[in-house]
């Protein structure tokens, strides 16, 4: 997801949970106990209302198996989390359970405790979930925490059936090509007799899904973004450009204008809720928070897939939300007990990913019943997750994305630059940071 919209969506919640009494870890061990015979953990997470519910009720799962342990759950918000992170763990003085952005894990892994092959090996973990969420949690051959949820940026959108029906367009979507998405979008845009758009028929135009989408692009046309060995970008390449190229022209079409459709102005989930967009092009993650926080929102609404833009549906993503252990905790096998208990017991990660609305880093959970039932945009997506890949350890994940591949896509997409210079820039800025 885009995780600083995390803030914006998010209700702010702080909770705190402690629990105590005495007993036996669930992996059978005795645990260290500290005064009392206790065991104090502590969990650092952001602050997500719908994250958070999910790790209070896996707390008192986990604390009614190994009583003589408790819990306490201390919630950021978003900025505050990444600073407390920043000057914490350099003094040693973070808690013992730290849920991570997987994609982040190879900036702090000097400062996170390596798994130990008892709690779970890297070819054990391979094997148990998805490819693109594991992979951020690797560094160096090393498990250094264990996914939650696979972040998928790509491909999925939030669909208005009653804007789809009111200008006589098929619902559900029946898309075999992305012209045929442009076409719905055409006859779902709306422009006051000002000129001003005050429908965006296709929102692509805000950071994740404007980034996540060149990227596939590049992908699915044959390309890639990354040099041979990893230890550079390629973004002024031939199939960068047809990707870019494909955008420029939905929006001189007149599927979005990005200059009121964008990250700052109309985002796009705080405007498909609003009722300016008819298709909303945004992480699933997004469905639970619109439940949230629009529950009296009108029209109707789901969640679509849209169609690869050449040959295979390949993609890449994030590494998103999961559990790291400090190696200052003192007691490190109970608060990784509590990690695998959560995320890779596939009844404890189905009921977070549940509570959560996000999409499941296993696959077992993926594909199981009870996510259908509760959630049926992600069996529909079950056709392209295996072909994520990991986006890829980049100098600083969030400079690359938010502060040079967006502005310069949205750039050329609002005419301030050409495509040619939008790539170039592209590319000198993201390798300058190596």
């Amino acid at each position: 997801m885009n995780v600083r919209r995390v803030l914006l969506l998010a209700l702010l919640l702080a909770g705190l949970l402690v629990f105590s009494a005495c007993g036996e870890p669930s992996g059978g061990e005795e645990p260290a106990a500290g005064e009392g015979g206790k065991v104090s953990l502590r969990l650092w997470t952001h602050q997500n209302n719908a994250f958070n519910a999910g790790y209070e009720a896996l707390i008192a799962a986990y604390l009614q198996e190994n009583p003589n342990v408790e819990i306490t759950l201390e919630t950021f918000d978003y900025d505050l989390y990444i600073q407390t992170l920043q000057t914490a763990m350099p003094a040693g003085e973070e808690a013992d359970i730290l849920q991570l952005f997987g994609t982040w894990t190879a900036q702090y892994a000097e400062r996170l405790a390596p798994a130990p092959d008892s709690v779970m090996s890297v070819e054990a973990a391979r094997n148990m979930f998805y490819g693109a969420p594991i992979g951020g949690f690797i560094v160096d051959g090393q498990l250094y925490g264990l996914p939650q949820e696979f972040n998928l940026e790509y491909g999925g959108v939030l669909v208005n059936k009653t804007k789809f029906e009111a200008a006589g367009v098929t619902y559900p979507p029946q898309w075999a090509a992305m012209d045929d998405v442009l076409a719905d979008a055409l006859a779902l845009s709306e422009i006051d007799d000002a000129g001003v758009m005050t429908t965006a028929g296709f929102h692509f135009t805000a950071s994740d899904p404007s980034a996540f989408a060149f990227l596939a692009g590049i992908k699915q046309r044959g390309g890639d973004y990354w040099n041979a060995d990893k230890t550079g970008f390629t973004f002024n390449t031939p199939e960068a450009k047809a990707t870019l190229q494909w955008m420029v022209d939905a929006v001189e079409a007149g599927a979005v204008d990005p200059i009121f459709f964008n990250d700052e102005e109309n985002w796009v989930g705080d405007a498909f809720f609003e009722g300016r967009v008819g298709i909303g092009y945004i992480g699933a993650w997004a469905i639970a928070e619109g439940r949230a926080n629009y529950p009296d929102f009108g029209d109707e609404w789901d969640y679509a897939w849209l169609p690869s833009a050449q040959g295979d549906p390949l993609f890449v993503a994030d590494s998103g939300w999961g559990l790291a252990v400090s190696p200052n905790s003192a007691h490190q096998d109970v608060a990784w007990d509590f990690v695998k208990f959560v995320a890779a017991d596939p009844g404890n990660a189905r009921q977070w990913n549940i509570a959560s609305g996000t999409i499941p880093a296993l696959p077992e959970v993926a594909e199981s019943a009870e996510i259908a039932a509760e959630m049926p945009w992600v069996s529909q997506a079950l056709g392209i997750l295996p072909s994520g890949e990991y986006l890829g350890n980049m100098p600083d994940r969030d400079l690359i994305v938010y502060d040079i591949v967006y502005p310069h896509l949205l750039n050329a997409l609002q005419g301030i630059e050409t495509i040619d210079d939008a790539l170039e820039a592209m590319d000198a800025e993201a390798n300058a940071t190596f």
